[in-house]
């Protein structure tokens, strides 16, 4: 049923995958299917704010996204799954549903916290993936 699983990971916050992380591993597990990370890095290219950092800081971050990334997925899913880390800039909504257009995802695994108010009056990332994506969204609520 399923050929391509995402899971957008915040890497500075467990909660993001502890709960939404097991549950594709195990839908992984029952359709052979391949993995599909993402964590997302803020954009830091505009002149406005790239003016305060060093002239490689992009480079740096990028490459230290991916290796947390890498070193999390080899810690995290069993090595009998097949699984891709993506490291994506910009707004994280759209870069999760970015992602899953290219890689043609046919599930998006994602976890989400207890709502706020301001939740319900901007709206979290996990309901604007599910209002925009254009395949299945598993929100697994921590």
């Amino acid at each position: 049923m399923y050929k391509h699983i995402l899971v957008p990971v915040d890497l500075n916050d467990k909660h993001s995958w502890r709960k939404a992380l097991p549950t594709a591993i195990r839908l992984c597990e029952a359709f052979q299917a391949t993995l599909h990370l993402v964590t997302v890095l803020p954009e830091i290219s505009s002149p406005i704010v790239a003016q305060y950092f060093p002239e490689d800081y992009e480079d740096k971050v990028r490459e230290h996204a991916r290796k947390a990334l890498k070193e999390f997925a080899d810690a995290q899913v069993p090595d009998a799954i097949e699984c891709h880390p993506v490291v994506a800039e910009g707004r994280i909504y759209k870069m999760i549903l970015e992602v899953a257009k290219k890689v043609s995802i046919d599930l998006i695994v994602m976890g989400s916290h207890t709502p706020e108010i301001s939740d319900f009056l901007l709206g979290p990332n996990a309901a604007k993936v599910v209002r925009h994506a254009t395949c299945s969204v598993m929100v697994v609520r921590e």
